[in-house]
């Protein structure tokens, strides 16, 4: 059978684009090798932690209850539950997405695929081997997580992304290497569910692709927390007991010190999955194990396209798959298509308090030769926090002084994952500091403090 399409991987970036084809009127196939759609972002990434991300949220509410003048005496939580409640969520989304297949006459394929030039696919599953013919193939095949040298997941004492999220209980303590986007999500996590967390970075901050300050300001309140946060520390020696996890740390100032806990957690990056699916037969070109693609997608191989957390140059984040998938298959039916322009991807941290950014850091952008200036807002002198009682971190707006371009936005406070929406659209609208300055915000609203910032750049936000 000869598809227009067929798409390998069903994560966000893959199962957008196959939705995208079946509107498009393209004969389309999806293959994945899991027994459920959806890939990692929602299977074992993004969603679940989401979910427990949420639950800590409120259990938060629960443990200082008091101070929103309700009783609530010994409040407990339930892991088995909040699990339970987890799992639901994505079991009812992965069901979403075999229902967008079906409306989108979508051909589901289960299997594991090989590409074999030519625009043919191999897919191995559970009825046998079979071959088919596509004038287009998307590789939309996702990551997995790095491990340290020398070191596997257990699903008992070591533990990336996918282990943690079925751990039986609350660990007393647990041990995080690596401080982005993934460890400290978990940190957060398990910091407020009651566990002693630990978090060891190699590189000097937390957070790294963020704004200094914003990695300054999340350290901080970290440390407040009762978290401990060891940066530029070096962990080796790597030693699993009966029940609990020895290693050994060089910290930052040279010294040495040994560690045990009763967990943990690797969250040193992600690899691309482009092992073992015959990328060897085509003319695609890899760099350091990314594929190579152009503004629209394409490889070296004629019909060949690459999307989400195997691509060379784009953030391995859901939206940003999902993002291209979009330009892949607009250029494939022939319709006029934006590249994704690298400078207007949202990066969302769900900590608490969230972070959310987009464009250049201050310090990137002097590096760029701008001639800058910077508007702070503190959500302290926000209304809207102070009622939610979330008052850490602030509005960071960096801006080029000479026509008012917006450079980057870069927020850690409340909900500052949603917040960052606003900017994301005024740098895509090409929007100026005086535009957004001219743009009423509703009161009272955390996002008051962004209109807020825009002023700062000028020195004329009203509440600071």
């Amino acid at each position: 059978m000869t598809y227009d399409v067929v798409v390998i991987g069903s994560g966000p970036g893959g199962y957008s684009a196959a939705v995208r084809s079946g509107q498009y009127g393209l004969k389309t196939a999806l293959i994945e090798r899991q027994p459920r759609l959806g890939g990692t972002c929602l299977l074992v990434g993004c969603i679940p932690t989401k979910a427990l991300l949420h639950t800590a949220d409120v259990w938060d509410y629960f443990k200082d209850s008091a101070a929103q003048g309700i009783e609530c005496r010994d409040p407990q939580l339930n892991y088995p539950k909040v699990l339970d409640r987890k799992n639901k969520i994505v079991s009812k989304h992965s069901k979403g997405v075999e229902f967008l297949m079906r409306k989108n006459k979508v051909d589901v394929i289960k299997g594991c695929a090989s590409l074999l030039g030519g625009g043919r696919i191999e897919v191995q599953g559970a009825e046998g081997t079979q071959t088919l013919e596509a004038k287009n193939i998307i590789l939309a095949t996702g990551s997995e997580a790095r491990m340290l040298p020398g070191l596997q997941p257990d699903n008992d004492l070591i533990l990336t992304n996918v282990e943690i999220l079925d751990m039986p209980a609350v660990p007393k303590s647990i041990g995080i290497i690596g401080a982005g986007a993934v460890g400290v999500e978990f940190a957060s996590i398990f910091n407020r569910f009651g566990s002693q967390v630990t978090v060891l970075e190699m590189l000097p901050r937390v957070v790294p692709v963020e704004d200094e300050e914003v990695s300054k300001e999340l350290e901080r309140h970290f440390k407040k927390s009762g978290i401990r946060v060891e940066t530029g520390a070096r962990a080796e020696n790597v030693r699993k007991n009966a029940n609990s996890v020895n290693l050994s740390i060089t910290l930052a100032n040279g010294k040495k010190e040994e560690m045990e806990f009763d967990k943990l957690l690797v969250a040193v990056g992600r690899k691309p999955n482009t092992e073992n699916i015959g990328i060897e037969n085509t003319r695609a070109q890899l760099d350091r194990g990314f594929v190579v693609v152009d503004a629209y997608q394409r490889t070296g191989e004629p019909g060949l396209y690459a999307i989400g957390d195997v691509v060379a140059g784009t953030p391995q984040l859901a939206h940003v798959a999902s993002g291209e998938g979009m330009v892949a298959v607009g250029h494939i039916a022939g319709k006029a298509v934006r590249p994704v322009n690298k400078n207007r991807i949202p990066g969302a941290t769900y900590t608490d308090p969230g972070i959310g950014s987009v464009g250049l850091t201050e310090a990137q952008a002097r590096a760029q030769g701008f001639k800058v200036k910077v508007g702070k807002f503190p959500f302290v002198a926000n209304s809207k926090a102070t009622i939610l009682d979330k008052h850490e971190g602030f509005v960071k707006v960096v801006a080029d002084e000479t026509f008012g371009e917006i450079l980057g936005v870069h927020i850690i406070g409340p909900e500052a994952f949603e917040l960052i929406s606003e900017a994301v659209t005024a740098m895509e609208a090409e929007a100026t500091v005086e535009s957004m300055m001219a743009t009423i915000h509703a009161h009272p609203t955390l996002y008051e403090a962004i209109g807020e910032s825009f002023n700062n750049v000028y020195g004329l936000a009203i509440n600071i």
